[in-house]
């Protein structure tokens, strides 16, 4: 931390107002510098004053004060006479009357100026600011014009339509209700240039924190910036004070400013700021209506005056609710009072709180605890606090559940129930991904001396945050210590919730079945939209409309019971199912950002796994790369072994689809070893695709038979039964597709089924049948970049066997695809088998890249790009050959062999082809 050095000669964020302000100096002129308290105007004023002495120029200085007429003025011109007296000017004589107004010097015999009209002051004053500069400039500063009178006002808008010459003018004043105001903002500006400074920005609260300590800790800025809110004043007096007691107090000189505030507006509209500053920023009017004891039309007149002064401001969005302009503001106010008048105030509004609003629904409940904390009865606060954070959990907000049950957690003493406090919190902790703090406090269970049913209702509950987190084992023992201090006459939520922690466990229906029916009998909608997830999640296996239906079931349940977590969680699935269904994660992605922004942290870690394994299936391996490592350090720091595992499994997938082997085996092997032998299976088996050994392969799927499919959350992955029926079509080991309902509803595993289907027609010459089979697999696995060319570079090589369909096209786009991936097996196996039948397979010479995708996928070479260039200008072979230095016979062999690739029928229609391929061509 540096050490606080006071302002600094530079101020920040107003280049643009001093420079409009130091221009009208220059030039002559009326500038008013308008803005909120602690904007800046007097420093603004000061610095172009001092731009103008340093000009040489006369500057004259004065501030208003609300009880004193013309009081800015009268003090600019005292200065003057105090300094060398009235000059001397023949051209001020007639205004000498009029101009004692302000000055006693000039009163003379003739009269005391008093019943002079205020045109002729206003004249005055002109001749005289134009007498004084008429040499050297003159400059009058007028500060506060917000306290100053009406004639203050007149004289300034006179001044403004009459300057001539190197004469300016200078005013500050607040945005707040007065004459000044009024001028300015009531069309009659004339030539006054009004500048309004903002407030600063973070960047610039940075660079003013540099410029006061020296360096600029990221955490002071944040500070600064927050309580601050951009405004110069504030921020500078927070600096002072972090120099001496960080953060402990609002600074004194902010007090005293908003103390000053207070006594011009009197003491009744303090004490009921005062009330509404207990509530903090926000408050609400009805509440603050029944706490002062007033009426609404009686509350809305005394709040006019602070609205005016831009002490308080209506909110934009929320009717009947109204705000402070700045943060500060109400600390500020009950600094002011005593500690016995703040407790008693916190109390009133708690009362009112409740009166207006029983029950206390949506961000009251915090509010009242927050109120009745402040009134000194912790026992009512601690239980609001439990309230609000377990409506927060309900709502998603795990983060906020969080906050509210730590404080809650802070005023609990010994008489009171831990298990009140602890279960949702533990809960909320888990939400927040917070898991391992939630598992720690499980050691401290037996030194709460609860009895065996409490003890019970706390494992219940962590081990229903390790299934959560996916944490099996540690949930399988959780578990069984909950059973084991279950007594007969048990609560029912605890044994539906036993049941579901169970069917969790061993991936069985029969007990989330149970614990369903036992939600509908006791009316447990958080217990029956868990096990309508587990229904619909397990279903999947069979059939996903199945699945569908009991995710809609949760998502009305939820509604039903205003449940927005469990309404989350049961997009988040039916999202997934999306996914499976077409291959399009869009919904599972939008979902996932929802729940990191609702607060649902462990949801949002728990989707991103999804999301690292769903885009590498789509063949996006950079996209699900960058994902993976900005994910995986996340979740393992929070705890999240299994998630984090099933990213590396992810990663392990990515690795194996293009046949990088190493990269593969060490993903496996940094996996805790709780991994399905499934994934590795199948991992094995996309690497030995890659690496064209077939029969690898299939010994790879077959083990996968053997070990299962391991976690639920791991099917799309690891369920062989797509690729097997394949590879299995392809080795004449089957004569029949078996299509079970589920692989044909996931797209990822109807994309081999269909190139099964396909094969097999096209063995038994039902080749129609099999090219549409093909045609199908193209629109089902469009999503999927990497398989669906590896699909089609397996079925080519059968349909060159058998005589069907278009294999040189399915090879041309395979080989293109690998490639560009460097894939070199796969790419010099699709070029083999084109050569082997006959076809010219994509030359890779100097200049192959700039041949587009879709001409090379055709099997067009460099030279044949550039004969067909010069076809789109419609030009014959012998002026081809000119122009590429070859001879009239090889431009016609490249014509012909374009003829054959592109499928044209003869050199019109080819050259239509050329333009409209001209936009490729070009680029």
């Amino acid at each position: 931390m540096g050490v606080f050095t006071g302002p600094s000669p530079r101020m920040i964020g107003r280049d643009e107002e001093l420079r409009v302000l130091t221009t009208v100096v220059e030039n002559g002129g009326t500038a008013l510098v308008l803005g909120e308290p602690g904007i800046g105007k007097s420093r603004l004023a000061a610095a172009a004053a001092d731009h103008a002495v340093s000009l040489g120029m006369r500057v004259l200085r004065g501030r208003a004060d609300a009880a004193t007429p013309l009081r800015s003025v009268s003090e600019a011109l005292l200065s003057l006479t105090r300094d060398s007296g009235v000059p001397p000017d023949p051209e001020l004589l007639p205004y000498r009357p009029a101009l004692s107004r302000f000055a006693p010097e000039w009163r003379d015999s003739r009269a005391f100026g008093d019943d002079e009209a205020l045109p002729v002051v206003a004249e005055g004053l002109l001749r005289l600011l134009g007498a004084i500069g008429r040499d050297t400039g003159c400059v009058l500063v007028l500060e506060d014009l917000h306290d100053a009178d009406a004639d203050t006002a007149a004289i300034l808008d006179y001044l403004a339509d009459n300057l001539t010459g190197r004469v300016a003018v200078l005013a500050t004043a607040r945005k707040e209700q007065s004459p000044v105001l009024e001028l300015v903002r009531g069309g009659r500006r004339g030539g006054i240039t009004v500048v309004e400074p903002a407030r600063l920005d973070r960047s610039q609260v940075r660079d003013l924190v540099v410029s006061r300590l020296g360096d600029a800790p990221s955490a002071t800025v944040d500070l600064v910036f927050r309580d601050s809110e951009g405004v110069p004043f504030i921020a500078e007096e927070l600096l002072a004070d972090l120099g001496r007691e960080p953060g402990t107090a609002v600074p004194q000189a902010v007090v005293h400013s908003v103390a000053a505030r207070m006594r011009r507006l009197g003491c009744e509209l303090a004490e009921l700021l005062t009330v509404a500053a207990v509530f903090g920023r926000r408050f609400p009017l009805p509440v603050l209506r029944v706490a002062c004891g007033l009426s609404r039309p009686d509350l809305v007149r005394r709040l006019r005056p602070a609205v005016a002064n831009q002490l308080v401001t209506p909110d934009e969005l929320v009717a009947d609710r109204y705000s402070f302009r700045q943060a500060l503001t109400p600390h500020a106010l009950l600094q002011l009072a005593g500690a016995g008048e703040r407790a008693e105030l916190a109390r009133r509004a708690a009362e009112a709180l409740e009166s207006c609003w029983p029950g206390l629904p949506g961000e009251w409940c915090a509010v009242a605890a927050d109120l009745w904390l402040a009134a000194g009865e912790t026992d009512a606060a601690r239980r609001l606090f439990v309230d609000a954070g377990r409506r927060a959990l309900v709502d998603g907000d795990a983060a906020t559940a969080v906050r509210l049950l730590r404080r809650a957690q802070e005023l609990a003493t010994d008489c009171c129930e831990p298990i009140a406090v602890l279960a949702p919190l533990l809960t909320a902790l888990a939400e927040a991904g917070e898991v391992a703090q939630a598992l720690a406090l499980a050691a401290s269970i037996d030194d709460l001396g609860l009895d065996d049913p409490g003890r019970a209702v706390l494992h219940t509950t962590l081990a229903l945050v390790a299934v959560r987190a996916r944490l099996w084992s540690r949930g399988n023992d959780e578990v069984e210590t909950a059973r084991a201090l279950l007594r007969p006459d048990a609560a029912p939520e605890l044994t539906a919730r036993i049941d579901l922690i169970t069917a969790n466990l061993t991936g069985t229906e029969e007990p989330a079945l149970r614990a369903l029916a036992e939600a509908a009998r006791s009316t447990l909608p958080v217990v029956a939209c868990e096990a309508l997830e587990l229904l619909g999640t397990l279903a999947r296996q069979r059939d996903l409309a199945e699945s569908d239906a009991h995710f809609r079931r949760m998502a009305e349940l939820a509604h039903q019971h205003r449940l927005p977590a469990m309404r989350l969680r049961s997009r988040a699935r039916s999202g997934f199912n999306d996914t499976l269904r077409s291959g399009d994660d869009t919904r599972l992605r939008q979902v996932c950002g929802r729940a990191f922004e609702a607060g649902a942290v462990l949801e949002g870690h728990l989707l991103q796994a999804d999301l690292v394994l769903t885009t590498v299936l789509r063949g996006e391996f950079v996209l699900a790369a960058e994902l993976a490592d900005r994910c995986l350090p996340v979740m393992t720091g929070l705890g999240l072994r299994d998630a984090a595992n099933e990213v590396i499994i992810a990663k392990a997938v990515m690795f194996a689809h293009r046949g990088q082997r190493p990269a593969m085996e060490r993903a496996v092997r940094s996996l805790d070893g709780s991994t399905s032998p499934g994934v590795q299976a199948i991992c094995e088996t996309f690497c030995a695709l890659a690496e064209e050994n077939r029969r690898r392969a299939v010994d790879a799927l077959d083990l996968a038979v053997r070990a299962g499919t391991g976690n639920p959350a791991h099917h799309l992955v690891t369920w062989p039964h797509g690729l097997r029926t394949l590879l299995g079509a392809l080795d004449g080991e089957i004569d029949r597709v078996d299509r079970p309902e589920a692989a044909a509803g996931w797209a990822w595993h109807r994309q081999f089924l269909l190139l099964a289907e396909a094969v097999l027609a096209g063995r038994h010459g039902r080749h129609a049948e099999a090219v549409e089979a093909v045609a199908e697999h193209s629109r089902v696995a469009e999503p999927f970049a990497l398989t669906r060319r590896l699909g089609l570079r397996l079925v080519a090589e059968a349909a060159l066997t058998d005589g069907w369909g278009d294999p040189a096209s399915w090879l041309r786009e395979a080989e293109e695809y690998f490639h560009i991936g460097r894939m070199s097996a796969v790419t010099n196996a699709c070029r083999t088998l084109l050569r082997r039948a006959g076809w010219t397979a994509a030359q890779r010479r100097h200049g192959t890249s700039d041949v587009p995708a879709r001409l090379r996928v055709l099997g067009i070479t460099v030279r044949e790009n550039e004969v067909l260039r010069l076809l789109a200008e419609r030009l014959g072979n012998t002026e081809i050959a000119r122009r590429l230095y070859i001879s009239p016979r090889t431009a016609e062999k490249h014509v012909a062999s374009l003829l054959a690739k592109t499928g044209e029928h003869d050199r019109r229609s080819l050259h239509r082809f050329a333009i409209d391929h001209v936009s490729d061509l070009a680029g």
